[in-house]
């Protein structure tokens, strides 16, 4: 219940936004439509599904023909016993499992098994992506926001500077006022290019993530209610994280390949059929009729009696890996755990950091406007102007950064709980990848000749005409 809740609220929330310029709900439906990383999964769960096609193989009946024209060269003694040919051959033969010891009820188990832990690391890949993309967006606001604050605050130096050289013309501040308001300007120019470098490298963090550039963003929706405590967040993760999801069918995986090796000293028995056809085209046949035909059927049994220790190997390496998946699921869970306190304890110390920073500015802004006034009748040097001025910019940089801090936190808590994949977030733009779809067709199939045709590019290249390279044909898809 609470899951749903959670998930009706944050669609509800990224679906508020404007025509006039990019949303996070927009950012994030690129992301899922066309980011790289998140197809590329798709395909490799395709790849997944197959193997269960595979494992039924093994269990199904096979049919075989045989063809062949011969000639005899030479012939003598007792095997001169009439023309030598040449001579057709044909045959049909049917093999119809009956029992392979488990092996293949097995087999098919573990493969089924894989594909729903196929499935989990899909959704896991999904919210990795979608908490990628939500940084990302995220990281081009405030880089923005830093920049022009110190845009701002350029100008403001420059203003200072120019009124600083005003009253040291008249006599009213010293030359050391003047290198003070020069120094801090000079600064203040160095930290303005590095905040355009930093807005430049999350913007382009956001080309590669989401897939273009960004235009102008508006501010995220609020975060949907989370967990009151951080073992109300750990309680959730627990059942629905996607990673331990997957970790825990992998465990389960792993035991039914053990039974499936173990089946493999036991004995197996077919049923086999055959038609066998053969026709002497010419020469004498000594009597014999030219063609004839032969059918069989029967039950063959293969009982192994001694393999050279090589049942017992794989028996040994296969539960060798059920206790490496078993081992790896407890650190899958350690993992989920730390992230899920991490990210709880992150969001709420960012909450923390933003009261304390919309205080800072309100009384920084007060600060710098009393010493202004102070040093213009003369009870406030031009350093404790600059000073304020200052202040006033770290603590706006300051609640900028921590308001990215806290939304990327939530975000990270709502992944590590599993409710930040795309059906949680109500992702429009089309339907939604069904990863049902594909297992439904491949999985079951019996033809030998159905397949599919060369994959088509579904990822969008983010390389621009002017950055392509002269005489470089972009590869299609």
């Amino acid at each position: 219940m609470k899951r749903s809740l959670a998930i009706g609220a944050l669609v509800a929330l990224l679906s508020a936004g404007t025509a006039s310029a990019d949303t996070l709900r927009e950012a994030l439906a690129s992301t899922y439509r066309a980011n790289p990383t998140l197809t590329a999964q798709r395909e490799l769960l395709k790849s997944t599904d197959s193997t269960v096609a595979i494992a039924r193989a093994a269990g199904r009946p096979s049919v075989a023909a045989n063809v062949g024209v011969t000639r005899d060269l030479t012939r003598s003694g007792r095997f001169d016993v009439g023309g030598k040919g040449p001579f057709v051959t044909g045959g049909v033969d049917l093999s119809v499992p009956l029992f392979q010891g488990g092996t293949v009820r097995n087999s098919i188990s573990a493969a089924k098994t894989r594909v729903e832990a196929g499935r989990a690391t899909l959704r896991a890949v999904e919210g990795d992506i979608f908490t990628e993309a939500v940084a990302a967006y995220m990281d081009v606001i405030r880089d923005r926001a830093i920049a022009e604050l110190n845009a701002n605050n350029v100008k403001v130096l420059e203003t200072n500077l120019e009124a600083t050289r005003d009253r040291f013309e008249i006599g009213d501040l010293t030359r050391t006022d003047v290198a003070q308001s020069e120094a801090r300007l000079s600064l203040q120019r160095g930290r303005l290019e590095l905040a355009e470098s930093r807005r430049t490298a999350s913007e382009q963090n956001y080309r590669r993530v989401i897939g273009h550039e960004p235009g102008v963003l508006q501010p995220p929706p609020p975060l949907p209610p989370l967990p009151a405590t951080a073992d109300q967040a750990v309680q959730i993760a627990l059942v629905n994280n996607p990673d331990l999801i997957a970790a825990t069918r992998q465990t389960i995986a792993a035991g039914y390949d053990v039974r499936s090796v173990r089946g493999s000293r036991l004995p197996t028995f077919s049923a086999v059929g055959s038609a066998d056809y053969a026709n002497t085209l010419s020469g004498d046949t000594g009597g014999v009729p030219r063609s004839g035909t032969a059918t069989s059927v029967g039950v063959q049994s293969r009982i192994p009696l001694y393999q050279g220790g090589l049942p017992a190997a794989r028996i040994r390496q296969a539960q060798a890996f059920e206790g490496q998946a078993l081992e790896l699921r407890v650190a899958t869970e350690r993992l989920v755990v730390a992230n899920t306190r991490s990210a709880f304890a992150a969001y709420h110390a960012a909450q923390d950091v933003i009261t304390s920073s919309e205080v800072a500015v309100k009384a920084n802004e007060l600060a710098l406007e009393g010493a202004r006034a102070e040093n213009s009748v003369g009870t406030r040097t031009i350093l404790d102007v600059l000073n304020a001025e200052q202040e006033l910019l770290n603590s706006q940089v300051e609640l900028v950064s921590a308001r990215r801090e806290a939304y990327v936190a939530g975000f990270q808590l709502l992944n590590a709980m599993g409710q930040a994949e795309a059906d949680d977030l109500g992702i429009e733009g089309g339907p939604l990848y069904d990863p049902l779809g594909n297992y439904r067709r491949v999985a079951g199939s019996w033809s030998d000749w159905a397949g599919e045709g060369r994959h088509p590019i579904v990822s969008t290249s983010t390389v621009t005409p002017q950055e392509q390279p002269q005489g470089v044909t972009p590869p299609t898809p």
